[in-house]
């Protein structure tokens, strides 16, 4: 596409007793400069009147457009995936994920787009401000530099910074129709889109500017991760089986489970926890993230090893 201004963006918003929050993401997606937006908004089946706001906005907004209501997503994985699979994505240049509570910059989509163009590459995400009732705030920083395997445990930063191309949007949609009832058990969907990615050969750039304050609350699904409350929730994961599984399962959906690399490991025993703990530095982006990731798997080493 040669001229950039005024490319068409489709938005999909997944969104859940969103109405505290709803009005002022919304208000800071629609007046988007340089930029064609149509926002898509899935709702998960709510008590708050999420519904209601999202269908009288819609009902005064023609770039505004409203899934059928009455579905239970349990998550908003799901809700996003419901999202990738419902609307006609190779209608648009871009395609662009929004979260139902935070604040975009008005130039949030354009500069991702310019990068996009810019840099030749298939998929945009970015560093965060994050911020609180209490008026804290605090950079969230996710463009380390990419590893050779990160892409199997993390995602790239928060899916509502995430821009793809109509290419790697319509190969990602008709993937997920494809294996719709395994993506079901997915609990992230934005560490899964950038597994689908990276493991197709698509380039992702991780900008480290950000457009977009990042709200917190004690409803958030997926916040910011930092400070020993995390570390404890993260250790738990790790130890439940949740985590792990995740990884197994990502690795199996996109057909990676035969790769030397996920075979090294992929049941998780003592030499391939072991093993694991030896690559962190290609499995991490940050440098603590590398050293908390070599600690989990040498205990988990450890455990097998009784």
């Amino acid at each position: 596409m040669g001229n950039l201004l005024n490319s068409k963006v489709a938005v999909l918003l997944a969104a859940y007793e969103g109405c505290n929050w709803i009005e002022e993401q919304v208000n800071s997606i629609l007046i988007q400069k340089n930029v064609d937006v149509t926002l898509y908004i899935s709702v998960d089946q709510s008590t708050d009147g999420t519904e209601r706001w999202v269908d009288q906005l819609a009902a005064t907004e023609p770039n505004v457009v409203v899934l059928q209501h009455g579905l239970t997503f349990g998550g908003a994985g799901r809700n996003f995936f419901r999202l990738i699979r419902d609307v006609n994505l190779s209608r648009y240049d871009y395609i662009s994920f929004a979260d139902q509570d935070d604040i975009w910059d008005e130039f949030k989509l354009s500069a991702a787009i310019t990068e996009l163009h810019g840099k030749s590459v298939d998929a945009y995400s970015s560093n965060v401000l994050a911020f609180w009732p209490d008026g804290k705030t605090q950079l969230i920083v996710k463009s380390q530099p990419q590893m050779k395997y990160d892409f199997f445990f993390e995602a790239a930063g928060p899916g509502c910074t995430y821009v793809f191309t109509k290419q790697l949007a319509c190969h990602l949609k008709q993937f997920v129709i494809e294996n719709w009832t395994d993506i079901q058990n997915v609990a992230l969907h934005d560490w899964f889109f950038y597994a689908f990615a990276r493991a197709n050969g698509y380039k992702w750039f991780i900008d480290e500017r950000y457009f977009m304050s990042y709200r917190q609350h004690q409803n958030n699904q997926v916040g910011v991760n930092s400070g020993f409350n995390a570390l404890r929730k993260r250790s738990a994961q790790v130890f439940n089986g949740s985590w792990l599984g995740q990884i197994q399962l990502i690795a199996s959906i996109l057909r990676l489970d035969k790769s030397d690399f996920v075979k090294s490991w992929r049941n998780f025993g003592f030499f391939g926890s072991l093993g694991l703990a030896a690559q962190a530095f290609q499995c991490r982006r940050r440098v603590r993230d590398k050293l908390t990731f070599m600690f989990f798997f040498t205990l988990i080493s450890l455990r097998f090893n009784k």
